[in-house]
């Protein structure tokens, strides 16, 4: 189990990672290795997201929620894989914590 918040958790199993290669100038490594991350989060059907969290995730995450409520994250900065690894889950963990603070009160 992934702790993002408080009662808002999800578990290992439900993220899928994805190799490929990255684009733009690498030097010679560029055309051989798989070093972008694409890691995909079934935000929609994920038993860990309330409800609320779950709206304000697909609504805060725009063009990277897919129409079937998948949440993709591609990581392709570093030169490494694990660290391209690490990218993603920082991303998607920083854009759960965003979706699950309590909205601003009313003015």
């Amino acid at each position: 189990m992934i702790e993002v918040a408080r009662g808002v958790s999800i578990r290992e199993d439900e993220l899928r990672e994805s190799f490929l290669r990255a684009s733009g100038p690498g030097g010679q490594n560029v055309n051989k290795l798989e070093t972008a991350v694409q890691l995909r989060f079934d935000a929609r059907n994920s038993p860990g997201l309330p409800e609320p969290v779950r709206a304000r995730l697909l609504r805060i995450a725009g063009h990277r929620a897919t129409r079937a409520g998948e949440v993709v994250i591609t990581a392709q900065r570093f030169r490494t894989r694990e660290r391209n690894r690490q990218d993603a889950m920082e991303r998607l963990l920083a854009l759960l914590r965003e979706a699950a603070a309590p909205p601003p009160p009313k003015r």
